[in-house]
């Protein structure tokens, strides 16, 4: 993946074209920059008056499963540890916390916690009997199904 320009090599540029050292479109082929990021860095200088790269902001909402809701988590997991993810969601419903159920699985995978999936599931010896093979019945001529014809 590509890594982004140093800001050593971004203040270099713009310090030489204040000085007058070229147009940004031969800075930026001595700097070995594309001329859209000569611009763009120009026109960020320009706009906020500073050369240092701005600090990135967070996208997104804020997640509602914080640090004192896993802490909540953990909690109810101690007290109970058989609890499922649809189980520890409802919990979370009712503290006023709403979240997925797929959500809760994430922040437990997060946290290191291991969930059993489905609380329906199979106990130990139930096991469903396999199918006998049906029997082919006999065609007309007192032949069974895939038998061939030849006499003898």
């Amino acid at each position: 993946m590509a890594r982004a320009y140093s800001d050593d090599l971004r203040m270099r540029l713009l310090e030489a074209y204040e000085s007058g050292a070229g147009s940004l479109r031969k800075l930026a082929l001595q700097f070995r920059v594309s001329w859209g990021y000569a611009k763009k860095i120009r026109a960020q200088q320009r706009r906020t008056g500073q050369k240092q790269r701005q600090v990135q902001q967070r996208r997104g909402p804020i997640s509602r499963m914080d640090a004192t809701v896993q802490a909540r988590l953990r909690d109810w997991l101690r007290e109970q540890p058989d609890l499922t993810e649809a189980e520890l969601r409802d919990r979370l419903a009712g503290a006023g916390v709403s979240v997925s159920k797929s959500r809760v699985g994430q922040v437990l995978r997060q946290m290191g916690e291991r969930r059993k999936k489905n609380a329906a599931r199979g106990r130990a010896g139930y096991r469903v009997q396999p199918q006998t093979a049906r029997r082919v019945p006999p065609n007309r001529s007192g032949h069974r199904a895939g038998e061939a014809d030849f006499p003898g």
